[in-house]
């Protein structure tokens, strides 16, 4: 078709099947330069310095002296990973999961660390992933290619995403059983990152017990954070209230911005002799998916926003998870009770988001083991008993734990890590002083400078 768009045409002229060298030729090239990536702009085979991988292309638009990635070959923004039609990327199969991870490994490799993008595709689907620090999430769902829509769908969702990305990582700290240290996590991680030089933003979203607000002794402000869900035309900015702290041999202030979960009876209610309004009505209110929306506007303010969300599975829990890109699962290795909700979150609670969202998010973190010290003989008990909760996942559901309990476990190394954060009597006694321990005690701060490592920063 003579006027048809170039990707069109060249996803049109693509023979069935096309092998991975017939699809870089024939379309990734010219999908390069669609998204702004010339030929002086991208790499071939670029080396990733991870032992002997090699990216299909990497690409990185000119630097701040304006010398272009041929000229400055370090440093790349954007990846991409490319397939024949043989390997089917649909989303799920085993293909799709395999380049995947082989897109992680790259992303996160020595010589590309600062890229920001990577992209997998074949002629039949591609999809994009964000890469926030140490953190990769999809960015779209997987799109089937078509000509009808390919020009389209590149001009008008990828590359303008490539152009300004979001700013902050949005992380949902979730399980659905009780007393596992949510909020806890949420206070010191958050704090702990503010502290070594990144803009936090929490929000407690559990009006019903409202334990991080408690804890910190925050006054919700005027509008609350449930007002501006109700009425978009107000400003969420008036909503958050900080929590500063000085050093004063560093002089130096630290703090976190809150968004506070005002007290139920307190909110306000269209009925002038009503005494508050009652969650029932808090949520009929609100409707769905209004703290998406409200967080997708903050984004560009902050590096991290974290979510603390109530132990159960209903409409706070789903909205936290559904505004989320990531989530964060503390479990206690001594209760089996949270080990199996966690199991049940990411084999059910999770992908039934995710089919709403329809790009891809949010994804769940592995586990971790959160304010226990375990013995040898404990540490057996409970990977035998993990193992045997993936076993059962496998055989009754057909969905593999493994990653989310093992995430070190591969066919040559046999590691069965899950990450731990000790209790210690500076984080249990802390929130008597209504301080984030990590702001108090050194011992703190590096246990959460470990756990911040561990999941989000390199």
């Amino acid at each position: 078709m003579a006027n048809e768009p170039v990707l069109a045409q060249a996803l049109r002229t693509l023979p069935a099947p096309a092998p991975e060298a017939v699809v870089v030729d024939n379309f990734v090239d010219a999908l390069m330069d669609a998204l702004g990536f010339d030929k002086q702009k991208r790499i071939p085979q670029f080396a990733t310095g991870q032992g002997a991988d090699h990216v299909d292309f990497a690409a990185r638009y000119d630097d701040s002296e304006g010398r272009s990635f041929i000229q400055s070959p370090v440093d790349p923004y954007f990846l991409l990973e490319a397939k024949g039609t043989d390997s089917n990327l649909s989303y799920g199969t085993p293909q799709y999961r395999s380049t995947f991870n082989q897109l992680r490994r790259y992303l996160l490799a020595p010589k590309c660390k600062n890229a920001q993008w990577g992209l997998i595709i074949n002629s039949v689907h591609m999809q994009l992933f964000r890469k926030h620090h140490k953190v990769i999430f999809p960015a779209t769902p997987c799109l089937e290619i078509k000509p009808e829509t390919i020009d389209q769908v590149v001009h008008d969702q990828i590359a303008p995403l490539l152009r300004q990305p979001s700013r902050a990582l949005v992380v949902a700290v979730y399980n659905n059983k009780g007393g596992v240290g949510k909020t806890t996590t949420t206070i010191n991680l958050a704090s702990l990152l503010n502290f070594i030089g990144y803009s936090t933003l929490v929000i407690d979203f559990d009006p019903n017990q409202r334990d991080l607000t408690e804890t910190l002794e925050v006054t919700s402000q005027s509008p609350t954070l449930f007002d501006c869900l109700d009425d978009d035309r107000l400003d969420i900015h008036e909503a958050i209230a900080t929590y500063r702290k000085l050093d004063k041999k560093a002089n130096k202030e630290y703090g976190i911005d809150i968004l506070p979960a005002p007290k139920v009876e307190d909110l306000k209610t269209d009925d002038p002799n009503s005494k508050g309004i009652d969650i029932n009505d808090l949520i009929r209110k609100i409707g769905y998916h209004k703290l998406k929306k409200a967080i997708d506007s903050l984004r560009s303010e902050y590096d991290y926003i974290f979510i603390d969300s109530p132990p159960n599975w209903q409409y706070f829990s789903q909205e936290a998870v559904y505004a989320s890109d990531v989530i964060l699962m503390p479990v206690k290795p001594n209760n089996v009770y949270s080990i199996d909700n966690a199991a049940e979150a990411i084999r059910e609670f999770f992908p039934a988001i995710q089919a709403k969202r329809q790009d891809g998010g949010p994804i769940a973190l592995p586990i971790f083991f959160n304010g226990e010290k375990l013995s040898n003989s404990q540490h057996q008990r409970v990977r035998v008993y993990l193992e045997e909760l993936i076993a059962r996942h496998k055989k009754d559901y057909k969905f593999d734990l493994t990653p989310y309990f093992f995430p070190r476990l591969t066919n040559a190394r046999k590691d069965y890590r899950v990450f731990e954060l000790e209790n210690h009597a500076e984080i249990s006694g802390a929130s008597f002083s209504r301080l984030p321990a990590v702001y108090a005690h050194k011992t703190a701060r590096d246990y959460y400078l470990n756990l911040a490592k561990e999941y989000f920063i390199q």
